[in-house]
């Protein structure tokens, strides 16, 4: 394979600028690429939404649905489960009142 001179003078590899620094600039830009088209389709959507004519309804759904969302995510990372004495003090209380 051939090596082009890139336009900073530097080798070009078949997949871009050679070294690090072409690696990071090649990664940042695919990411930008990305970012761009997610948010033209996002955009494309949103504008489709806007049209419905039950536009209001659909907010209204889809703010119950990020609540319902939001409530589970802080169950499921705000509980702090119980301390493991505090566990076993509980079972040997069972214990004691189911002995006697």
């Amino acid at each position: 394979m051939t090596q082009d001179a890139g336009r900073s003078g530097r080798p070009m590899g078949p997949e871009g600028p050679a070294g690090p620094e072409g690696r990071a600039v090649l990664l940042v830009a695919g990411l930008a690429d990305l970012a761009v088209t997610t948010l033209g389709s996002a955009l494309g959507v949103v504008s489709g939404l806007l049209r419905r004519s039950d536009a209001a309804e659909l907010a209204s759904e889809a703010e119950q649905d990020l609540m319902a969302r939001g409530r589970l995510a802080l169950d499921r990372y705000a509980a702090v489960p119980p301390a493991h004495l505090e566990l076993l003090a509980r079972h040997v209380t069972a214990r004691e009142t189911d002995g006697v």
